[in-house]
């Protein structure tokens, strides 16, 4: 994988975790569902452990640079 490929994936991987995260602040403020609140949050750490799998997987394997 090239770095460019990397670097969409963290950012669609961030942009979900946004997205989740809005749509349950949204869903809160109109007073929709409780348990859609909950699912919402649930997606939401789901995605967030996702992301942070990924940003660490590219920091391993694409943050090795020339210093070492």
């Amino acid at each position: 994988m090239s770095n460019e490929v990397v670097t969409i994936i963290t950012v669609l991987a961030c942009l979900v975790v946004a997205v989740i995260l809005f749509m349950g602040l949204w869903n809160m403020f109109r007073g929709g569902d409780p348990n859609s609140s909950q699912m919402l949050m649930r997606a939401r750490v789901l995605a967030q452990f996702v992301a942070l799998v990924v940003f660490l997987g590219a920091l391993y394997f694409f943050g090795r640079g020339s210093g070492g």
